[in-house]
């Protein structure tokens, strides 16, 4: 009996270190967006140190979206359509956003009607905090508020940041 249990103990222990979890699930999904997490980060024509180097990114959090993956590298896609790839030790699953086109009105709430609070230029890169239907909660250094989707970049159409 003492041996039944204990097999049993062991299949649900391995059982459950077998199935991901909903985090390392939604990590896998593609395309997904991430941010820049290092002070200077290479953007390569390839998956490899051995490529050579388009671009060397110098802003810490600006938002990419990962398109693809080859073991620790990244296909990413930034802002303005740069596509190259990056080693994932230079990235972040921590979300933020950067502002596109035109200035922008920052609300206290997510209304037309409420005051603002901030207005954000083209290029600010904020932090992402939550997305409903319409508007998005963001941070952009002391200031907090909302923001119209469509305003920028780093959330996907119909996506529900919580």
């Amino acid at each position: 009996m003492v041996r039944k249990l204990l097999v049993l103990a062991c299949v649900a222990g391995l059982a459950a270190l077998a199935a991901p979890d909903a985090r390392a699930a939604n990590e896998r999904d593609l395309p997904r967006y991430a941010s820049i997490r290092a002070e200077r980060a290479y953007l390569r024509t390839g998956p490899g140190s051995r490529y050579p180097v388009d671009w060397v990114y110098t802003r810490r959090d600006l938002p990419v979206e990962i398109v693809a993956e080859f073991d620790t590298w990244r296909r990413v896609r930034d802002w303005q359509g740069t596509i190259g790839w990056m080693h994932s030790s230079v990235l972040s699953t921590r979300r933020s956003v950067v502002i596109t086109e035109a200035r922008r009105p920052l609300r206290r709430e997510p209304d037309e009607a409420s005051p603002e609070i901030a207005k954000l230029e083209p290029g600010v890169i904020a932090r992402l905090l939550t997305c409903d239907a319409e508007w998005c909660r963001i941070e952009v250094g002391a200031f907090r508020g909302w923001l119209k989707r469509g305003w920028f970049w780093g959330v996907r159409v119909g996506e529900k940041v919580e």
